[in-house]
């Protein structure tokens, strides 16, 4: 196992720092309302999943983790409702998802099925569930669509809350049906800004780095490398 002082070198340090902050800027900016709560998605949904992609899955999750904790204790460290302490964690599975391919990709969205469906509406509106298989076709697809692993990312995050906002609000089947077009319409739209975002990023910290401003060692990808040079 690796020593701590390998995941957390100087430089990872410092882009949890930066994360963090860029991090917190969009968890002040909503985007819609959580279904029976008073919790928010907010544009951090389309930012926070590639963090790990760059800088490791463990600094990944400290880095939204240390965003919720400054954005929780800058709004007073108060618990609105039982939402406000799962909005915590479904965002950390999405990191992980994005970060690496591994087996937690599939067993994730698996066991947040299993949990949904040992609910009594849940058993009701099954079907629902379904959206959670995209996580699971979307990991054989990942390396070679941007786009596919963006989407398993942001629906690993709906699978893990899903499954545990059914169990905290008992929330009828009526309005899990009401909330199909919207989780469409919404996942798309962040999936598509996780997929832009990880595009402008990649090529940002390239260029930093082309420019000496940065060293070298960042997890880049070239393939989402622009054709042309950057210039300052």
């Amino acid at each position: 196992m690796k020593n701590i002082h390998q995941y957390f070198t100087k430089r990872t340090v410092l882009f949890i720092a930066v994360f963090a902050v860029v991090g917190f800027a969009a968890l002040q900016i909503p985007v819609t309302q959580l279904a029976g709560s008073q919790a928010k998605f907010t544009v951090f949904d389309a930012f926070a999943p590639i963090t790990g992609a760059f800088i490791g899955s463990i600094p990944g999750i400290a880095a939204v983790l240390l965003m919720h904790t400054v954005n929780f204790l800058f709004h007073g460290a108060q618990v609105q409702d039982a939402g406000t302490i799962i909005r915590f964690f479904p965002m950390l599975f999405a990191v992980l998802y994005f970060a690496r391919k591994g087996r937690l990709n599939i067993i994730v969205p698996l066991a947040a099925i299993a949990v949904f469906l040992a609910h009594p509406i849940g058993r009701q509106v099954w079907y629902f569930s379904l959206f959670w298989t995209i996580p699971i076709i979307s990991y054989f697809l990942r390396d070679r669509f941007l786009f596919a692993r963006a989407l398993g990312a942001t629906f690993s995050s709906h699978a893990v809350g899903g499954a545990s906002w059914i169990w905290a609000f008992s929330l009828p089947a009526t309005v899990w049906n009401s909330l199909i077009p919207i989780v469409i319409a919404e996942r798309l739209l962040f999936a598509l800004g996780i997929a832009v975002s990880y595009v402008l990023l990649n090529n940002l910290l390239y260029a930093l780095e082309q420019k000496r401003i940065l060293r070298p060692g960042l997890s880049l990808d070239p393939k989402y490398l622009l054709p042309w040079k950057l210039t300052f």
